[in-house]
């Protein structure tokens, strides 16, 4: 399983309408794409306009470019991308070690 990590900065003030557009764009539409695998979603306490968001995917190519290169994307960025403060700086990681 591959982990996409998204540092997310939203416009002051916009939190109510991005937490329900976060919201809208994960499950009508990532939740959709190949090789998805689950989400979660974090706002920063001393900076609410942070967020980090958190993607599952089977593989780094289901992201990178099944869903990256699709349609998805583009109805995604078109649903969250209006609150982005500047562009979301997105790393993936892979799984060393897991809890019980």
């Amino acid at each position: 399983m591959i982990l996409e990590l998204a540092d997310i900065r939203i416009h002051a003030g916009k939190n109510a309408e991005f937490d329900e557009a976060i919201a809208r764009g994960l499950r009508e539409v990532i939740a959709h794409a190949k090789g998805f695998q689950g989400f979660k979603v974090n706002k920063g306490i001393e900076n609410p306009e942070r967020y980090i968001l958190q993607v599952f995917w089977d593989t780094l190519e289901d992201h990178t470019v099944g869903f990256r290169q699709s349609e998805a994307f583009t109805q995604w960025r078109t649903i969250v991308g209006p609150f982005f403060a500047s562009p979301p700086v997105v790393e993936h990681f892979a799984l060393v070690v897991k809890s019980d």
